[in-house]
């Protein structure tokens, strides 16, 4: 007998988007407290990006599992779990005295963060219709999209306030008292949901994937001679290889895999995958290296490095409210162009700005191309989710969105890995930070120019596929 969902209160939505912030928050708040960190810690920019990528990294690999134990196991309690796992993790963050123990507290945040996110639109989805599930959507995607403002900026004022003289440290501390009041309100106002065909967790395929996103971060962060760099890499596609055997076992069995094949086979979402990882790696690498910039190179405190960025966010909130609203007019692959013949201008004049005018680098003579570049990623982000889902069936629509969620993550946690590499080469032994941030730069204009000739490919494939049909 089908039992109906309990519905969701405003006061639960809310609770709910509040959990989701502490971790989506956590991939921005550590940019600020990066210079801190690395003269406390003793280390360099690229042990600093492992900071970011080792987070981004586990949550990617256990997003999907995250999502199948809460189906399986009640949304409510594994969010709760996930919520204390998290505000532990934050706990042991925060009182790290090595690199060792800060990383293997910030791979059981990105855990923990991953049994957090999914639980929160699952909820919503189950305990919501019509106008009120639309409206919660809409706060679940404007949030997201103001977390890594937040996140700076509240990490800025944590870090100059020098609470206690904990510095750095609050940034991760601050979680613990939040994740408390949280798990105090949670049972009072958000209903307990399951699935009732839930699917058995692929821990094989999240096995083999760890083991290939590993294996690529090791060659981008670790000094060692070419043979080892090249016997890492087979690795790579060793478990590649196995996840993609394993994948299609597993789909053909009728169990949910990590990563469906059939999926990859529908052509919109292939697209979608590609700009998913050029885009995402750029836009990681950029908040990273720039946050580093401003303020190992410039010399901003972490509160004007934080407040450096509130001109992008919001921008980019202003074009995703504005995509949004104007979505069903416009086609998806023009409107991701769009995206980036605004961000990729935005990202030259940021250029000439750090050329022409390094002396006097400072808030406002950032802002126009902040605005720019936040803009235009806006446009960008919007259009990647909805030609990703085009074409997806109502009963793909979850594994479709758990894969494009996965390869976003796993592109954010290697990109700021593989600017973070080549910002420390091109930095070098006397601090050239104006060059490495121009280099740096440089290689995300060449990448976002990649993915306008793979939209621009693709559009003209589409037009000959129809003059064919017609």
């Amino acid at each position: 007998m089908h039992t109906p969902a309990p519905t969701l209160g405003k006061a639960g939505l809310w609770v709910l988007l509040c959990g989701m912030l502490l971790p989506q928050i956590d991939f921005s708040i550590v940019n600020v407290a990066l210079d801190a960190m690395g003269l406390s810690l003793h280390i360099t920019p690229v042990q600093l990006a492992l900071t970011v990528t080792v987070y981004g990294l586990c949550f990617a690999i256990a997003l999907a599992p995250g999502s199948l134990l809460g189906d399986r196991y009640g949304r409510r309690k594994i969010f709760m779990l996930g919520i204390a796992g998290f505000g532990l993790a934050s706990l042991a963050c925060g009182l790290a005295s090595t690199l060792t123990t800060l990383l293997v507290a910030r791979a059981i945040q990105g855990i923990t963060a991953a049994l957090i996110v999914p639980q929160v639109l699952a909820t919503i989805h189950v305990t919501l219709s019509g106008e009120h599930h639309s409206r919660a959507v809409g706060y679940y995607s404007a949030i997201g999209g103001l977390s890594f403002v937040i996140g700076q900026v509240s990490g800025g004022l944590l870090v100059s306030a020098d609470i206690a003289g904990l510095g750095w440290r609050s940034v991760f501390l601050i979680n613990l008292p939040l994740a408390v009041i949280l798990l105090l309100i949670v049972p009072r106002c958000i209903p307990e949901t399951r699935s009732e065909h839930s699917h058995s967790v692929d821990w094989a395929g999240a096995m083999l994937l760890a083991g290939f996103v590993f294996s690529l971060l090791l060659p981008l962060t670790v000094e060692m001679p070419l043979w080892q760099h090249l016997l890492i890499l087979l690795l790579a596609a060793i478990c590649l290889t196995l996840l993609m055997i394993v994948s299609r076992t597993r789909e053909q069995r009728g169990r949910m895999p990590l990563l469906p094949p059939s999926l990859l086979r529908i052509p919109t979402l292939r697209l979608g995958l590609l700009v998913s990882i050029l885009f995402f790696a750029c836009w990681s690498g950029f908040m990273f290296t720039l946050a580093l910039t401003l303020q190992g190179g410039v010399g901003l405190s972490s509160l004007q490095s934080g407040n450096a960025f509130i001109a992008l966010g919001l921008s980019y909130f202003a074009g995703a409210m504005l995509s949004s609203r104007h979505a069903g007019q416009i086609p998806r692959t023009r409107l991701l162009l769009w995206g980036c013949a605004i961000q990729m201008p935005g990202l030259m004049l940021l250029m000439l700005t750090l050329y022409w005018g390094w002396q006097h680098v400072g808030i406002v003579l950032l802002a126009p191309a902040t605005m720019l570049i936040g803009f235009g990623q806006s446009f960008i982000v919007g259009s990647i989710y909805r030609i990703c889902l085009t074409n997806i069936s109502a009963a793909q629509a979850g594994a479709a969105s758990a894969t494009v969620n996965t390869v976003i993550q796993i592109a954010s946690g290697l990109g700021a890995a593989l600017m973070g590499s080549l910002f420390a080469r091109l930095l070098g032994s006397d601090q050239h930070y104006q060059y490495a941030m121009l280099g740096c730069l440089l290689l995300e204009l060449i990448l976002m120019a990649l993915v306008a000739m793979l939209v621009c490919h693709y559009r003209r494939g589409e037009v000959r596929l129809a003059a064919a049909q017609a």
